[in-house]
């Protein structure tokens, strides 16, 4: 191609191109490439390791990270009645008695019991069990087993059972906590021969009396005969009392709103003598 000058002038001598030097041919060796990027490689990886040791063992006292592990908690969020439930009824025990009447007529009676404690003791009201010739329990599982009166306190109409046998899995109750005037609670028990029911109500007052025993939590958590010595629960899955009672202006003896606990307190504290009266229930 032809280029032009506007000057007119004679094109420049052609430069002589200068032969490059001999080590620029040489770079160009494949062998030679070769050995420098394996090189390039290797100073690479040992830069690389020498940072992650100085980075990671620069500081011997830094602990190594660890995954997180879940810890329990306390909870002081209320349990819906369905949970409450689920928390408790293995907990509540069926209790079967047989006798006879001051006729000597054969009679049976039904109640409600709640473990107690890890041996198996069984918390329940007295005049469940009191008189009765055979006592038996049965758990929540199906296990059945006899049972036997090992304290009472007529006083506060609360007595305890040892059972001639466990269930596989044993799960005692927690007791303990305190209820106010307003605040919701359930009661699981056997009404009626209907067995493992749970209500649910609110606690309409407190320090009640009935019959002969006082210091009473009055609830409206329905409660019928069968349900006696049942726990009353409050909504953080305490056991906070024990069902002895209802109120009935009739000799129908169902429930019309008005039930007792023992407060789980002064149930706890049975064993002594007492010349309290049962109320029916």
């Amino acid at each position: 191609m032809t280029v032009l000058r506007p000057d007119g002038s004679e094109p420049p001598e052609p430069v002589t191109e200068e032969r490059k030097p001999r080590f620029n041919t040489a770079w160009n060796t494949p062998e030679l490439r070769r050995r420098v990027l394996v090189g390039a490689v290797v100073a690479w990886a040992v830069a690389i390791t020498v940072l992650v040791v100085v980075r990671d063992g620069g500081d011997e006292t830094t602990p190594a990270a660890t995954a997180p592990a879940a810890s329990p908690s306390a909870s002081e969020a209320p349990l819906t009645v369905p949970e409450v439930y689920q928390a408790l009824a293995p907990s509540v025990v069926l209790i079967q008695t047989t006798g006879h009447d001051s006729q000597s007529r054969a009679e049976a009676g039904t109640g409600t019991g709640v473990i107690a404690n890890a041996d198996g003791t069984v918390l329940t009201a007295l005049h469940v069990v009191d008189g009765a010739e055979t006592i038996r329990v049965t758990y929540a599982d199906g296990t059945s087993a006899p049972a036997e009166i090992v304290t009472e306190d007529p006083a506060q109409d609360i007595a305890t059972l040892v059972p001639g046998k466990l269930p596989e899995t044993l799960v005692p109750a927690v007791l303990g906590g305190g209820v106010q005037v307003g605040e919701e609670v359930v009661a699981i028990g056997n009404p009626l021969g209907l067995t493992w029911s749970t209500t649910d109500g609110v606690v309409s007052g407190m320090d009640r009396t009935a019959g002969k025993i006082e210091g009473l939590i009055q609830f409206d958590a329905a409660v019928n005969p069968g349900n006696s010595g049942g726990p009353l629960i409050n909504t953080r899955g305490q056991v906070v009392g024990i069902v002895i009672a209802l109120a009935n202006p009739t000799d129908a003896g169902t429930f019309i709103g008005i039930g007792f606990a023992v407060p789980i307190g002064a149930a706890l504290g049975g064993g002594g003598e007492g010349d309290g009266q049962a109320p029916p229930l």
